[in-house]
């Protein structure tokens, strides 16, 4: 297999689609890894198998309309296996594969017969001191685009996925790239304060343009330099509930076709006058996770 992936938005020709078949019980609230499921679990209201399964279904319908090869990992029984863009990304023609929670090497496991596809000189695995998850890394073309935290507290904030020494790594991989690092705001405890990737508060969509929540940054004038980039006729601001909601976790089959939620309404409306056809899913059960669509999404072959 052939990998390439340059863009975020390029025409989609194959992609890992996560399963949440055999996910496991509801965990204890010590065992969660995000303070949204946290909330869900101490409420009864964390999604239920048969309704994830059915919504990650739509979404493979969808890919299948456009003519996208859809891969699904192994399933492994009782483990949490939604998110396939945390376990490795594509950047060019590599796949790099993430060094997550410890907990959640065996994912990794599950699409060894896709990973065993690929040129082994295509295959990274990072230094173990480097953490990263794809949901915090992003190709734009001449640049990527990663989500990090480099606070002295790093080692307690289990919501802290990628840090400086996974960003170094990335730039000596791609030196022909231009490297942009963003802090993220990240909290234990608050959901609503809380950018667990960089895709929870920004993605870009189109050619030119993109979804932004500013208090996702830790830093102003990181938060600016996006919104310079892509001009601000050209962003959509989504508030701290939409944030919340996981607006900016759309994903995209190509420069013109968006997946979306479809309680997103605000956004939805917004795309289609931007000229976007958006293909409407229900994802809201996924959400209760802190995770969307990009989440359970792993290009491998773009255009």
């Amino acid at each position: 297999m052939k990998l390439n992936i340059k863009n975020e938005t390029s025409r989609l020709r194959a992609v890992i689609l996560g399963t949440a078949e055999s996910c496991g019980p509801i965990p204890k609230v010590e065992d969660c890894y995000d303070p949204k499921s946290v909330e869900h679990v101490l409420a009864g209201t964390y999604p239920k198998e048969s309704d994830m399964i059915l919504e990650m279904e739509e979404v493979a319908k969808v890919l299948k309309k456009y003519d996208v090869t859809v891969y699904r990992p192994d399933v492994l029984r009782d483990c949490n296996q939604i998110f396939s863009r945390d376990i490795a990304f594509v950047i060019e023609d590599k796949i790099i594969r993430a060094n997550i929670l410890p907990d959640r090497d065996k994912e990794i496991e599950a699409i060894r017969y896709v990973w065993n596809k690929i040129d082994k000189l295509k295959r990274i695995i990072l230094p173990e001191e480097c953490h990263v998850e794809g949901g915090d890394v992003m190709p734009w073309n001449d640049y990527i685009f990663i989500g990090t935290y480099t606070g002295e507290d790093y080692p307690d904030i289990i919501t802290a996925r990628t840090n400086k020494a996974a960003v170094d790594a990335i730039k000596a991989l791609f030196p022909n790239k231009t490297v942009k690092s963003f802090e993220l705001r990240k909290s234990n405890t608050n959901a609503k304060e809380n950018a667990l990737h960089l895709d929870c508060c920004f993605q870009p969509i189109g050619k030119d343009k993109a979804i932004i929540h500013k208090n996702g940054f830790l830093v102003e004038s990181e938060y600016q330099w996006l919104v310079d980039f892509f001009g601000k006729e050209n962003v959509f601001e989504i508030t701290k509930d939409e944030m919340y909601d996981m607006f900016s976790n759309v994903f995209s089959i190509s420069e013109d076709v968006i997946i979306s939620e479809k309680n997103f309404t605000r956004l939805n409306n917004w795309l289609r006058e931007q000229g976007f056809t958006v293909e409407e899913v229900p994802y809201a059960e996924i959400s209760k996770q802190e995770g969307l669509l990009r989440c359970t999404t792993m290009p491998l072959i773009r255009d």
